[in-house]
Order: C-alpha cells, then sequence, then structure tokens
C-alpha cells in the first residue's frame, strides 16, 4: 500500500523541519547545551508541525534515532481529548516516578492539553510544580488560551506558525519532482492557498489530486477537483452586488451550486478576495460572509449577498393597508388619502421615458441625480422602476414586492421625499402588478419552492 505523502515527508530530524526556524534554533541550542526543562508547550494552528517537533524533540534529547514507526518505553504519548480525566493524569504521576529504562529521560508528549478536565490540570500542576529530575513534558495545543496559566507559566513556551506561500511553494515544489508529479505553478498556487499554511493539509491536497492528469496537473483540474469557483465567478458576484442586481447573482450562485460548488467555499474564497483587495462597498458584505456555515448554508449566502435589500425586515411585518403620501408640511397624509389621478391609475411609462402631464415642471434626471448623491443603491433601483410624473405627484410602479419594500423602508423613503423638495410633487408607490418577492423567487430557483412559515417554525436564516 502506498503511504500517504504528509507521512512520507514528515520530518524525522529538526534539521527536516520547515518553517518554524526560531523555535528549532532554540530546541538546537538547548540539546547542545544540555539545558533541557522539565516542561515545554507548543501552541499554533492545526497542521504546522507542534506535534512532528514534539515527537523529534523527545527523541534527539534522549539520542534515539528516530523512524515514525519505532515505539520506545521512555517516549509517551497521551491523547488529552480522549484521556481528559482526573484518574488519567493520576495514573501519569504514578508512572512518572518511575525511572526512564532506555534513555536519559522519560518524556511524555501529551497533545491536545486544552482539552484536560479542571481537576486533571489541577493533578498536573503538583508533578509540574516539583517534577522528578528525569521527567520532560511536551505539551502541545491550538488553544493555548484554555491552558491555566499555572500550567503555562511552568512551562517554556514556543509558539508555532503557518508557513508563509512562498516557503510551501518551494516545498511542494520539491516534494512533486521527488514524486514525478507533473503540475503546473498555477495549479500548486492554489494547494498552498487551499492549504492555508498548513504543512499536513497542503501536502495531502498535492496527493488527493496527483493523479488527475497523465500529462501535466493544470490549474482548472485542480479547482474543479477540490471543488472550487473560477475566479470568473467571484467576480462575477462581486461586480453585480453593488447594483444589487438579483437576477445576475441568482444565477451565478444556481450555476456554482449545481457545478458542485458549495455555498461555504463561495463565501471563503470571497472574503479572501475582498481581503485582497479591500473595498467600501463590500464592507458590509465582509462582515456578513462568515456567517455562511451549515445548516442552511445556501440560504445564508444568499441573505448575505442579498439581504441588505431590506426585504426581511419588511416581508415578515403587516402589509400596509395604502401607501403614505407626504402633506405639503413634513408628515404624512391620512392612509386612506388618494389622490384621484392615483385613483384613474394613469398608464405609466418606463424610466426615462415618462410624458409630464403635471402642471409643474418635473426633470426625472434631476430626480435620479438628487437620490443617487445619498444612495447608489436605492439609485439603481430606481432608474429601472417605471413612474408618471402627473399633477404634481409623482407616481412609482414598482414591478416586484421586493422593490416596493426597499422603497417603503424607512430610510429609503425618506431619501425619496427628501429629493423632492424643491419640486413641489409629492410620492405615491403603488403595488407592484406582479406580486411576488425576487428574493423568494431566487431561492425558489436555487432550492426548490419556497413556503413562508407564518405560524411559528425556526427561523433558517439565523446561526
Amino acid at each position: 500500500m502506498k503511504k500517504a505523502l504528509y507521512r512520507k515527508y514528515r520530518p524525522v530530524s529538526l534539521d527536516q523541519v520547515v518553517g518554524q526556524e526560531a523555535v528549532v534554533d532554540s530546541l538546537k541550542t538547548a540539546i547542545k547545551k544540555q539545558n533541557i526543562s522539565h516542561a515545554y508547550l507548543f501552541t499554533g494552528p492545526r497542521g504546522c508541525g507542534k506535534t512532528s517537533v514534539a515527537r523529534i524533540f523527545a527523541h534527539e534529547i534522549n539520542h534515539f534515532p528516530y523512524k515514525l514507526e519505532d515505539n520506545y518505553t521512555d517516549i509517551i504519548e497521551i491523547d488529552a481529548a480522549s484521556n481528559t480525566g482526573v484518574d488519567n493524569i493520576r495514573e501519569l504521576r504514578e508512572k512518572a516516578v518511575i525511572a526512564p529504562t532506555e534513555g536519559q529521560y522519560k518524556i511524555y508528549i501529551i497533545d491536545e492539553v486544552h482539552m484536560l478536565s479542571k481537576s486533571a490540570f489541577n493533578a498536573l500542576l503538583k508533578i509540574l510544580e516539583e517534577p522528578p529530575a528525569h521527567v520532560v513534558f511536551i505539551l502541545a495545543t491550538t488553544d493555548p488560551d484554555k491552558v491555566p496559566v499555572t500550567i503555562t507559566s511552568r512551562a517554556q513556551n514556543f509558539m508555532f506558525k503557518l508557513s508563509a506561500p512562498e516557503i510551501m511553494l518551494k516545498h511542494l515544489k520539491a516534494i512533486a519532482k521527488k514524486e514525478k508529479i507533473a503540475i503546473t505553478d498555477d495549479a500548486l498556487a492554489i494547494i498552498v492557498h487551499r492549504g492555508g499554511g498548513s504543512f499536513r493539509d497542503s501536502i495531502s491536497l498535492l496527493d488527493q489530486i496527483s493523479n488527475l492528469s497523465n500529462t501535466k496537473i493544470t490549474k482548472d483540474q485542480v479547482e474543479k477537483a477540490l471543488g472550487l469557483p473560477h475566479d470568473q465567478i467571484l467576480q462575477n458576484i462581486l461586480a453585480a452586488y453593488p447594483s444589487a442586481d438579483v437576477v445576475k447573482i441568482t444565477t451565478v450562485i444556481k450555476d456554482a451550486l449545481n457545478s458542485g460548488i458549495k455555498a461555504e467555499t463561495i463565501a471563503s474564497e470571497l472574503i479572501e478576495k475582498i481581503i485582497a483587495d479591500p473595498k467600501k462597498e463590500y464592507l458590509l458584505l465582509l462582515s456578513k460572509l462568515p456567517t455562511v456555515v451549515a445548516p442552511f448554508a445556501e440560504a445564508k449566502l444568499l441573505v448575505a449577498l442579498l439581504g441588505d435589500l431590506a426585504v426581511f425586515s419588511e416581508r415578515y411585518t403587516p402589509a400596509k393597508t395604502a401607501t403614505s403620501i407626504p402633506d405639503d408640511t413634513n408628515g404624512f397624509a391620512p392612509s386612506g388619502a388618494v389622490p384621484p389621478a392615483a385613483q384613474r391609475m394613469p398608464s405609466p411609462t418606463k424610466s426615462g421615458l415618462s410624458e409630464n402631464t403635471t402642471k409643474s415642471p418635473f426633470s426625472w434626471d434631476s430626480y435620479l441625480a438628487s437620490v443617487k448623491s445619498q444612495s447608489t443603491v436605492l439609485y439603481n433601483f430606481l432608474k429601472k422602476t417605471t413612474y408618471k410624473a402627473e399633477d404634481n405627484i409623482l407616481n412609482l410602479y414598482p414591478d416586484k414586492s421586493s422593490t416596493k419594500n426597499i422603497f417603503e423602508h424607512d430610510n429609503n423613503q425618506k431619501i425619496l421625499i427628501s429629493a423632492l423638495k424643491d419640486s413641489g410633487f409629492q410620492l405615491k408607490i403603488h403595488e407592484p402588478a406582479e406580486n411576488q418577492d425576487s428574493l423568494t423567487s431566487a431561492f425558489s430557483d436555487i432550492m426548490g419552492p419556497v413556503q413562508e412559515v407564518k405560524n411559528g417554525g425556526e427561523n433558517p436564516f439565523t446561526n
């Protein structure tokens, strides 16, 4: 059976460790000077080499040759995740006082030490306070904040870091060359990116895609194999976001999901793309994308991309019986006040083509410009909306309920009204001909028919 590459290329000496120069140099110096502490704490993200270095260090301070499959009675590994109780640590204390049989030290490697219970930490503290001269503890954790300060203060602390992309790329190219894996630099760069600086994850990904092609493995093949969105997909989403293009965003997401790309992956790739080139129009989106996790990841992705259209806050409130019309001062006319012109339902005209039948002149272009100066998103919806300027009333005819809800949102309606301030016109927003919410339609396109839950039920869009 072929050995997994991450095991085959796991370092077996401190000289072979890549990307942790500061830690390695300190440990080498300690060995050279025979200045060995009774306790070490290795902290850092998963896959950065903490456990591998702990094993190497344990062998080298005892002058044992190291092979991955070897087993020395004086090197004891404990997984704290499955040995969390006080009884496990008490047993360790009882055996620790027994002198080593082969080497100079009896070494305990406790992985994921933060998983120990409070009572287990207290038991461990007792032996750390007065350790036998022949005992060395190497504690490893991904979450040092959960390790009591009474433990960390009695150990030498070493911080491991994720590998820099250029170091990882060089390392993977060397492995690919040894394994005769023909792969382009662009394809390797994707693996480096997806590996996130973890040697274990990155080498495992290289192993996973090593049989993709009989010739040279390409970037497109790696993206497809790993279920990653093409860069063009991400660009299309970001291009459509500022203008709130529901149709385009829905279409792009639907195509991506149908091709096997997960919503969580789309969200994480968008986050990284925005961080690489931050722009103010994407900052709100950046705050929402981290919520795209299971369950209902697809729904949460749509909410992140389209939820700021103020649809959901309006959708679940009682419907308005009539559209409010501002009076000539600063309030609103009674809800039943509908001007004769509105009752006659004048034939509307598409945006920019309205025939002005009002007594006062009205400039649609000036109105759009005034709205745009206050809200680009609202402007983008308004410029696509049918309108009729008649009898000093600006009648808006949104084509969908979602657009009507956006116009009627408190802040948006204030903008629409304030833009009419010097024109002498009042505002009337009519019911849309198509009384179907565009976001509901978007959800239906991607996830099947959507039914609104009116009585109870868990909201699927909360974390």
